[in-house]
């Protein structure tokens, strides 16, 4: 069947992609070679066994033997394009440098790839790369090399490697900045971010952008010579003088250090000194960015966030499979669910959205649509996920929902009489979802119909950037419903992580350590921005004290009283302070004021404040990590993958770090132990280490 999110016409599309003539030249594993008529080959990847192209060594050893082919062929032109719907290659294959930390074998392997890219790049022929989808990291540095570059509409662009720890590879950092203007080719570099294909078409990184059914026009206008390619913007030969580059290196480097401080995230500084170095130089360039690139991944940043990637991964493949969910219901037109409803909706999922209040619906949907301009492409995309929202004042909408979400204020008993009430009105196999953040599954099944369809699908704030979604499992959910909820995930690309129902699941008892020692650290007198600087110079983005404003003092302090009364671990007592601010609303960024005040665009406002000692990020981390292994134990979570990825894509831990176990292992078991005995000597039984720890000492398989 289907998928009913996809335009009739992007299904055509996809079937009707210009590859050339039907019969092919020559075939090996990964690629396929044709010629046409008009005497233009087409090279087509195809990377065999995978849903998506990379280029791995083997694909890159192939394109070697299809250039010399291709050099004997006598052709007029060659084009380049992927047979993946999807897009045109997602870069390099990173699996292939799983676990390589020796500086030098990578340096051998990059240069045998740069010789092959430039082997393309030296072709007499024109070229010409095709791009429809995505075309990220080493999949665009091959683009590069070619003459010409043409966009099918809603292709995207882009250089994500710094996300790994790493910059471009494999060519890019001196072929982009030589295409287009080298200030917002090292604003691409350095932040990651994609452009659209008309973006892209506007700095000259595309010649043209296309409907499919031009792709075969627009080919032969670039063979011929009638595709004209894009200038690079006035001020580019000004960057041909090392001072004007060490100026814009300058300013770089203080941007740089905002999101990713040099201490943690040494590839952004690498990249930019390359470039004052070098930039004028692509002779000079090209081994001066095999070197960097080989000792950056050989680097413990590098090969710690290739596990995240891979950490990723396998939360990702948890949500595959079908849903059977094309119709969400969401109660609650709050900030949690009016955003879980619009994200849905963004997804391409038809959502109606429930609530008594017109007000908080209106809220909702006004919300949705400034999310939507800013984060959807074109007018038609924005306008029709609004079309696909729908406020829902009556909830007629949960009759038809295959899915129905509910996220309302966090109390047990008024859950359990919507759940009473939903029970008679719902479809016979639609899944009832809990949002709630803390109560266990089994407090709110109780005396419900249908336990068999209820699942915790407990979504984290802000929900239209936060990724990980938990699925919480009890012992009356029937294994159907937990893999739809999964599924369900994987559908609006999010990443699921399945836990057990327990007082505050996984994310929200291993956090609470941690903020309420920083709340204890302020009732001793200590600056709440010399708290936070501490979390931050330990790898976090932001506190502990900003954080708790980001959730919601009034969360915060539910679901801290909700794990003092359910659970033995020894938490400190909850400031009498924390009560008061949720009593006069001052809930945190939400409404203005919390722990901090905050401006018109809602940062919070910070004073000087005295530098933390080296030791306080300790005081802050080590419950959290203790609580990780008592969760561990108890079996809260299955295993400490799943953990490591939940506390990174719910929190932000730290993650060139590698998540909390990954970091406890590298920094070494025994220290570990120690400095929590060191800090419960001090401080008290909150610190005493978790017996959990012997187990976590046994060695045991690594994924990266």
């Amino acid at each position: 069947m289907r998928d009913r999110s996809v335009p009739v016409r992007g299904v055509l599309a996809a079937r009707e992609m210009a590859m050339g003539p039907a019969a092919t030249l020559t075939r090996l594993r990964h690629w396929h070679l044709k010629k046409d008529d008009d005497g233009i080959a087409w090279l087509i990847l195809d990377r065999a066994g995978e849903n998506a192209n990379t280029l791995s060594e083997e694909v890159m050893r192939e394109l070697d033997t299809m250039l010399a082919e291709i050099a004997g062929l006598g052709v007029k032109g060659l084009v380049l394009r992927s047979a993946k719907t999807g897009g045109f290659a997602a870069g390099a294959d990173i699996r292939d440098f799983r676990g390589v930390a020796d500086v030098a074998e990578i340096e051998a392997r990059m240069r045998g790839a740069h010789d092959i890219v430039d082997r393309l790049a030296a072709l007499r022929i024109p070229t010409v790369a095709v791009v429809h989808g995505h075309c990220l990291g080493g999949g665009l540095e091959l683009a590069l090399a070619c003459r010409h570059r043409i966009a099918v509409d809603g292709a995207s662009f882009g250089f994500p490697e710094v996300l790994l720890g790493l910059h471009p590879g494999l060519g890019g950092t001196f072929r982009l900045p030589t295409l287009i203007d080298p200030i917002e080719a090292m604003t691409m570099m350095l932040t990651g971010r994609s452009v659209h294909a008309a973006k892209a078409r506007r700095l000259g990184l595309v010649d043209a952008v296309v409907e499919e059914r031009h792709v075969a026009h627009a080919v032969g206008a670039a063979i011929s010579g009638g595709l004209k390619r894009a200038g690079r913007g006035w001020m580019s030969p000004a960057f041909a003088l090392g001072a004007a580059r060490r100026l814009a290196g300058k300013r770089m480097r203080a941007e740089a250090e905002k999101q990713a401080p040099a201490e943690h995230y040494p590839a952004p500084y690498r990249l930019i000194s390359l470039w004052e170095e070098h930039g004028s130089d692509k002779k000079a360039m090209q081994p001066a960015e095999i070197r960097s690139f080989a000792e950056l991944l050989a680097g413990k940043t590098a090969q710690n966030l290739i596990r995240v990637f891979f950490l990723r991964e396998g939360l990702k493949a948890l949500g595959k499979g079908d849903s059977r969910i094309d119709h969400v219901h969401v109660i609650g037109a709050g900030t949690m669910g009016g955003d879980i409803a619009a994200w849905c909706a963004a997804r391409g999922l038809t959502v109606t959205l429930a609530d008594l209040d017109r007000k908080a619906l209106g809220k909702a949907i006004g919300r949705a649509s400034s999310f939507y301009d800013k984060r959807l492409h074109s007018g038609i995309a924005r306008r029709d996920a609004l079309d696909r929202l729908m406020p829902d004042l009556g909830g007629d909408g949960a009759a038809r929902a295959d899915i129905v979400i509910e996220a309302i204020a966090e109390d047990a008993e008024i859950k359990k009489k919507v759940f009473a009430s939903l029970a008679t009105v719902m479809k016979p196999d639609a899944i009832l979802a809990t949002n709630t953040s803390s109560i266990p599954l089994e407090t709110l099944r109780e005396g419900l119909a249908l336990p068999d369809r209820l699942v915790g699908v407990h979504f984290f704030n802000p929900v239209t950037r936060m990724e990980l979604v938990e699925i919480v499992a009890h012992d009356q959910a029937s294994p159907e419903t937990l893999a739809r909820a999964r599924a369900f995930c994987g559908r609006i690309d999010r990443l699921p992580a399945p836990v057990r129902s327990s007082p505050g699941f996984l994310v929200n008892r291993a956090l609470t350590p941690y903020l309420s020692e920083a709340f204890v650290m302020l009732d001793e007198g200590m600056r709440k921005e010399t708290i936070d600087q501490a979390a931050r110079d330990f790898g976090m983005p932001m506190g502990p004290i900003e954080l708790a404003d980001q959730v919601g003092l009034d969360i915060g302090l539910h679901v801290a009283e909700m794990l003092k009364r359910s659970l033995a671990d020894p938490l400190p007592d909850i400031p009498d302070w924390l009560r008061q601010k949720v009593a006069k609303g001052e809930l945190g960024r939400k409404t203005g004021k919390g722990l901090y005040a905050y401006d018109k665009d809602g940062k919070p406002v910070k004073a000087e404040a005295p530098a933390p000692d080296a030791d306080l990020a300790d005081r802050l981390v080590m419950p959290m990590l203790n609580t990780c292994v008592r969760l561990l134990r108890e079996g809260v979570v299955a295993d400490a993958d799943t953990l490591d990825g939940a506390m990174i894509f719910a929190t932000g831990f730290a993650p060139f770090r590698g998540g909390p176990i990954h970091y406890a292992r590298e920094r070494g078991i025994e220290e570990v132990v120690a400095a929590l005995s060191r800090l419960e000597a001090v401080h008290g039984a909150r610190f005493r280490p978790d017996e959990g720890w012997r187990d976590l000492a046994k060695p045991g398989p690594a994924l990266a």
